[in-house]
């Protein structure tokens, strides 16, 4: 039973104090409209309307019954206009999540400009390498580089992809030379990332094939952007993200190591809860994301 649209019916007549006019005014026949009539009452167990041939009058309980529908209706339609009005509108509390070391290299430059386009809209970001629960810790948004998703509760949507890229530091290479092969990673220092997909591995693609090589690390660390200042420094070879090696390697601060060599393409995600209708404040921001990123250091469609 739609009782809201039943409650319109009966203001209606009350109104109207007539059938015949209500059911003209709601494009209806005055015998569908009073079968409505009879449905409501009989589901509410009370009379509602005294009718006569010649008029009709509420009863008591109708009389309370009509006041309580108009408030209600009134509160609903007004609520309709105000979701409505909004429905374009990018506004309220953004709660995102990103990895740290993304967040700082990538995303800080691009958040003033989008903030710009919005200035009624809030933002909450919080930075963490590890993947969060997104539902159950309350973020719109969280950004995951991963290179595959497992978590079916949520949507997710392709920003961006990107390389892990093996380098050293041109001081570290002189005194120790660069491996021509993936064997040869077993005579240097290694740096390696513990939060990723595959750590204590190096899963590389080379031109004969795959090759995944398990090697003991001098240094594991959950935060890229320390990974990055130890190579600089010539504490090893690492992989990096490609949005953090490329500024270092274009500013010859490192060097890469077997280029012909690749790890599997990582992607950038923007992820949230299942939603009918997603918010305009998260469509704006993804929407946004989406046509920025791709544009950064180290980053492509």
């Amino acid at each position: 039973m739609d009782s809201f649209n039943l409650m319109r019916a009966f203001r209606r007549i009350v109104e109207r104090a007539s059938l015949a006019r209500a059911a003209e005014d709601l494009g209806m026949s005055a015998a569908g409209l009073s079968k409505q009539l009879r449905a409501l009452e009989a589901h509410l167990g009370v009379v509602l309307l005294q009718r006569t041939t010649r008029r009709m009058s509420l009863t008591d309980t109708g009389q309370a019954y009509y006041l309580e529908c108009c408030r209600l209706l009134d509160e609903l339609d007004a609520l309709e206009r105000g979701i409505a009005q909004q429905s374009g509108e990018v506004s309220g509390r953004l709660r995102v999540n990103a990895p740290l070391s993304f967040a700082l290299s990538t995303l800080s430059p691009l958040l003033p400009r989008f903030l710009a386009e919005h200035p009624q809209l809030a933002l909450d970001l919080v930075m963490e390498d590890r993947v969060v629960d997104a539902v159950g810790e309350g973020f719109d948004v969280s950004l995951r580089i991963r290179a595959e998703l497992h978590d079916s509760s949520l949507v997710a949507r392709r920003l961006a992809s990107l390389q892990q890229v093996l380098c050293a530091a041109p001081a570290y290479l002189q005194q120790h030379p660069a491996p021509t092969t993936v064997a040869q990673l077993g005579e240097h220092a290694l740096l390696a990332y513990s939060l990723s997909d595959s750590p204590g591995s190096w899963p590389l693609h080379s031109p004969d094939g795959q090759v995944t090589v398990t090697q003991p690390t001098r240094v594991s660390a959950n935060n890229s952007l320390l990974l990055r200042e130890l190579l600089v420094a010539g504490t090893g070879i690492g992989a990096l993200p490609s949005f953090l090696a490329a500024p270092a390697l274009a500013s010859g601060q490192l060097q890469q190591v077997l280029p012909d060599h690749h790890y599997p393409q990582r992607i950038v995600y923007a992820v949230y809860p299942t939603q009918r209708h997603l918010q305009p404040k998260v469509r704006a921001f993804i929407d946004f994301l989406h046509a920025a990123l791709p544009r950064c250091a180290g980053l492509d469609c």
